[in-house]
């Protein structure tokens, strides 16, 4: 990726990305990644890394009706929200999420090809989430988006802060696409959060919903990626997989800082804007968007 010269600009508004965000918008890009995806390989990770393959497939599966989750759960609580600034940050963030699954479909279509089970990992994520969605309250189900939103803007965070995780993502088009998740999941990370709290969340449910996420999170994702691992006959060769996991293991992705940060949201009184991430979202907007911005031949709006 290149680093332009000058800030970048927002395809759905007037001005660029700081004069949106001064107005209190978040900007929605439209971009499409599908030409470059039909040049992934099937192990497409640095080194064709099996695990860290499988890894990156099992969470690009639970996006897209993850996505829609989040959205349906903000939606169904944004009639309540009465700061105008608050509403402008809901329709950036409802923009934002909508072409984040897109994408990630698209990019789940492109793993199908390769074997990945990632279709049939996307109709389970669809069913467990609309029994979840007729059979809990909105305001739980916006205490759980809130919480996965902070799952989210971690791991992007992480991403965007460190070469040795972005690396792993080797083809260009899967990086390309991670790292622009990231910058938008950061751009919007406080948004559910503020909507729960604004309409009346209380700290105990938002709390005990994040302790019953992580659990979660991390049973759907290690059950898929040994799903996944189980269909790739690569994955039965035990010294390449030896050499993959300690790859992973010894990148940031499984150290302790990372599950410290994620710990952060159990404190009461905690804000998603704790941690401040402004000169982070600035530079990757800087590299992806400006001028001469390493993502702008993946725009289908032009910029303003």
């Amino acid at each position: 990726m290149t680093t332009p010269d000058a800030q970048p600009t927002d395809p759905t508004a007037e001005g660029p990305d700081e004069e949106v965000a001064a107005r209190g918008a978040i900007p929605t890009r439209r971009l499409s990644f599908d030409a470059s995806f039909a040049s992934v390989p099937k192990h497409f990770a640095a080194g064709g890394n099996v695990l860290a393959s499988h890894l990156a497939a099992a969470l690009s599966s639970l996006f897209p009706e993850g996505e829609e989750f989040f959205v349906g759960s903000v939606r169904a609580m944004r009639d309540r929200v009465t700061d105008p600034g608050l509403k402008r940050q809901v329709a950036g963030f409802i923009g934002q999420e909508a072409v984040h699954g897109r994408q990630h479909r698209a990019f789940n279509d492109r793993l199908a090809t390769l074997g990945y089970p990632t279709k049939r990992f996307e109709r389970m994520t669809k069913h467990l989430l609309s029994a979840r969605t007729r059979a809990l309250p909105p305001r739980v189900n916006l205490a759980t988006t809130a919480a996965l939103e902070h799952f989210t803007a971690t791991f992007a965070e992480l991403l965007l802060e460190s070469d040795e995780v972005r690396n792993l993502f080797s083809h260009d088009a899967v990086r390309d696409l991670f790292v622009w998740h990231a910058l938008e999941e950061l751009e919007h990370k406080a948004v559910a959060f503020d909507v729960y709290r604004a309409t009346g969340g209380t700290e105990r449910t938002r709390i005990v919903m994040m302790h019953l996420v992580r659990l979660g999170f991390l049973v759907s994702v290690v059950t898929e990626m040994v799903v996944s691992l189980l269909g790739d006959r690569a994955a039965y060769n035990p010294r390449r997989l030896l050499r993959d996991w300690r790859t992973v293991r010894a990148s940031p992705l499984l150290r302790g800082g990372l599950w410290r940060r994620l710990g952060d949201y159990n404190h009461r009184g905690f804000h998603p804007d704790d941690r401040d991430t402004s000169d982070l979202v600035a530079r990757w907007r800087h590299e992806l968007f400006g001028p001469s911005g390493a993502l702008n031949d993946k725009r289908t709006t032009p910029a303003a």
